[in-house]
C-alpha cells in the first residue's frame, strides 16, 4: 500500500503488539492485581478507592484545593466534587472556602478523618508488606523509578 503523493509518510511494517504485551494493558492488569490486595480492606472500611485516594493525599499534603487534590490523586474534577460531598457528609473531611480566593474550595482531613488514617494504617501497611514479599523491595523501588521515568517522559502532570 504505498501513497501516491511524494513526501507523504510511507506506511511501515508495524504491527500491533497482543494486546496482553501493550503497555497500557499490562499497566491495567498490574494496577488491579494490587488493588485486588487493597479492596478487601477498603471494603472493610467502607470506602472506595478514589475516596482512599483524596484521604491519603490530604493526610499527606494537609488542606489542599479542589484542583490540587483532583491532580495529585489522579481523579477527575466532576468526581471529585462527588467524592469530596460524600466524604464531607462521612464527616471524613472539612471544606470550606479560600480567605484569599472565595471560588476555590479547600478540603482537610477531619479529626474523623486523622482516625480512619490511623485506624487503617496496620492493614494497609501489612498489605504492602506482603506485596513486597513476593516481589522484594528492590524490585519495587526499581519499578517505581522506572514508572517515575516514563511519567517524566511522557510529560505526565502530577509527579
Amino acid at each position: 500500500m504505498k501513497n501516491s503523493k511524494k513526501g507523504s509518510p510511507q506506511p511501515t511494517d508495524f504491527s500491533l503488539a497482543r494486546t496482553q504485551r501493550t503497555l497500557p494493558i499490562a499497566l491495567l492488569r498490574a494496577r488491579e492485581a494490587v488493588m485486588d490486595r487493597m479492596r478487601p480492606m477498603l471494603h472493610e472500611h467502607d470506602i472506595t478507592e478514589q475516596q482512599w485516594r483524596v484521604i491519603r493525599v490530604l493526610h499527606e499534603e494537609g488542606p489542599l484545593d479542589a484542583s490540587s487534590i483532583a491532580e495529585q490523586a489522579c481523579i477527575l474534577a466532576p468526581s471529585l466534587t462527588r467524592i469530596i460531598k460524600t466524604l464531607e457528609k462521612r464527616e471524613l473531611i472539612a471544606t470550606s472556602r479560600d480567605p484569599a480566593d472565595a471560588r476555590r474550595l479547600m478540603a482537610d482531613l477531619s479529626a474523623k478523618g486523622q482516625d480512619l488514617i490511623a485506624s487503617i494504617t496496620v492493614q494497609a501497611s501489612n498489605i504492602y508488606a506482603g506485596i513486597e514479599a513476593d516481589m522484594g523491595a528492590e524490585r519495587i523501588e526499581g519499578l517505581l523509578n522506572e514508572l517515575e521515568f516514563l511519567l517524566s517522559r511522557l510529560g505526565a502532570r502530577g509527579n
